[in-house]
């Protein structure tokens, strides 16, 4: 995929011997995307991301995949906190929640699964982890939000979506020790179990532990294991 670049001065080396193994997805959070991309490359933000894809399908080059962008904070996926440091971020032109919450249309949608497809190739990343940033930080963040259409992009081969999670069986161990196993942190039981309800169950976030929540987990569990 050709992307037209904006460099941006915020990013720096990835730690030695540190695989490229993640992609994760923001929202920009901003009233347009002129506005998020001067925040992007503005020094004294000390913001960026590798990617920013318009809502048209305009994907624009950041920094270099080979450099550590600035966009996860502070951040935890399967026993690593350095998140920055070993993946690839990018940020879709949304308004975001406190701006106008919308749908991801579908040309922009079609340029992150072609763009995430070449991402996984270069890097041999795992469908396990292309994730959310709400999923690297469920105390923090809640993009990209309940709109964006993870089963869909599953299906186009980026990412995990449980297929027939069935009926869930009240033995065996806690939706914790589950979550903890696909990846998640678990400081705070709540808001991880929302980040998942986000991910995989957006019609409903509740952080109620029901019986299709569990089996949910359950079933990624069973993809990831």
């Amino acid at each position: 995929m050709t992307a037209s670049e904006r460099p941006s001065p915020n990013f720096d080396d990835r730690p030695a011997d540190t695989p490229i193994d993640m992609v994760v997805l923001h929202y920009t959070g901003m009233e347009s995307a002129a506005a998020a991309l001067e925040h992007l490359c503005d020094a004294g933000a000390r913001v960026s991301a590798h990617y920013v894809i318009d809502e048209d399908g305009t994907v624009i080059s950041l920094v270099a995949e080979d450099k550590r962008a600035w966009h996860a904070g502070e951040a935890y996926w399967r026993g690593e906190t350095d998140i920055n440091g070993r993946s690839v971020g990018v940020e879709l032109v949304n308004p975001g929640h406190q701006f106008g919450y919308r749908d991801f249309p579908d040309p922009q949608m079609a340029a992150l699964a072609h763009l995430a497809k070449e991402i996984q190739t270069r890097h041999s990343i795992p469908p396990r982890n292309i994730v959310g940033h709400s999923d690297i930080s469920p105390r923090r963040k809640i993009d990209p939000g309940e709109l964006f259409d993870w089963e869909w992009l599953a299906g186009m081969g980026v990412g995990l979506w449980p297929k027939f999670p069935g009926t869930f069986k009240k033995s065996g161990p806690s939706v914790e020790v589950m979550l903890e196993e696909i990846g998640y942190e678990t400081i705070s039981r709540d808001a991880t179990i929302m980040a998942f309800q986000r991910h995989f169950r957006p019609q409903k976030i509740d952080r109620e532990c029901d019986g299709e929540t569990m089996s949910l987990v359950k079933g990624l569990l069973e993809l990831v294991a």
